[in-house]
């Protein structure tokens, strides 16, 4: 029986700049990553190309103008064009919350007219939520080696390696998942992670329409620490804490509970020019979480992301191992 080629590319990847994916992680699983826009008084920013973390920090700090835009169906197409060129024969094109942005309505647009067929996938969440989603279906697509528990940090060369095992078996005809099977795998994914979050202030989240005054005026008129979630795509209160200092132990307790419930997982600390308290808090949930807890990723937080949550972001995201 001849064997299929393991070695013809398969089902490719594109996200978003949301996902706030870890250096080098896009690279090492060959994912598209398509940006969003920052306009910081007036001038135009590409996130994770020309917009450092200092200068939106300085400038949030600073109460300055800032508002973001989702990319043009063109950019997704273009990203589409790029795959296919490639060798993919199918596209899967996950992207953060609908209800949150319009980014997943220009992926769809753009599928339209994609030279092979692209499987869009609305993940209701954002950050390493989304981002845990795009590289489990990155590894899910590479085959089962590359599909095995691996750390966002592996070595160089997953798909490689897969293909390589593969080639070594004379007996298997292997079978790469199809696109349908990767964009499940990745929404079931979503669906399974939590974040908590919090901010300085909530007026951002109001100002941008991403939180309703009433839920802002916990932190604005009542001067309270709201605990933040995502709850069916949409940013939610999930508790009250009075001090910042509390709420950053209730944050590390909501998030130790949730690897406890779990067999093994894996733990995002996103933070806002905060590189030491998230290193702090990501120690603090390796030590309390123990044996349950497989991975730990410390990230800045995505420019769009910050551009609406304001200075003093941080946010914890628990995800299945």
């Amino acid at each position: 029986m001849p064997r299929r080629r393991v070695d013809q590319p398969s089902v490719a990847l594109v996200t978003d700049s949301t996902a706030s994916l870890p250096e080098g992680a896009a690279e090492r699983w060959g994912i598209g990553v398509v940006p969003l826009g920052v306009v910081v008084d007036g001038e135009r920013y590409v996130e994770g190309v020309d917009l450092p973390p200092a200068t939106l920090l300085a400038a949030l700090t600073a109460g300055t103008k800032v508002t973001t835009s989702q990319p043009p169906p063109s950019a997704f197409a273009a990203a589409y064009e790029r795959a296919a060129a490639s060798g993919a024969r199918e596209i899967v094109s996950i992207h953060l919350s609908g209800e949150l942005s319009g980014t997943v309505r220009a992926a769809q647009l753009a599928a339209e007219t994609s030279p092979v067929p692209v499987h869009v996938v609305d993940s209701r969440v954002v950050a390493m939520s989304l981002g845990f989603a795009v590289l489990d279906a990155a590894r899910y697509s590479a085959g089962p080696v590359a599909s095995a528990p691996a750390t966002v940090d592996q070595a160089p060369g997953p798909v490689a390696a897969a293909r390589a095992w593969w080639h070594a078996r004379k007996d298997v005809e292997p079978r790469l998942p199809s696109g349908p099977e990767v964009a499940e795998r990745g929404r079931t994914v979503a669906a399974s992670t939590r974040v908590w979050f919090l901010v300085d202030s909530l007026d951002h989240l109001r100002r941008g329409g991403r939180l309703s005054m009433p839920a802002a005026a916990l932190g604005i008129v009542l001067g309270l620490r709201p605990i933040l979630t995502l709850h069916a795509g949409q940013i939610e209160v999930a508790e009250k804490v009075r001090t910042r200092r509390a709420a950053r132990e209730r944050l590390v307790a909501l998030a130790v509970a949730e690897v406890a419930r779990r067999p093994l997982a894996r733990v995002a600390v996103h933070h806002l020019g905060q590189p030491e308290t998230a290193a702090a808090l990501a120690e603090t949930l390796v030590l309390a979480a123990g044996e349950r807890l497989a991975e730990t990723a410390v990230c800045e937080s995505s420019a769009v992301l910050a551009a609406h949550a304001g200075p003093g972001l941080l946010a914890i995201v628990v995800a299945d191992a």
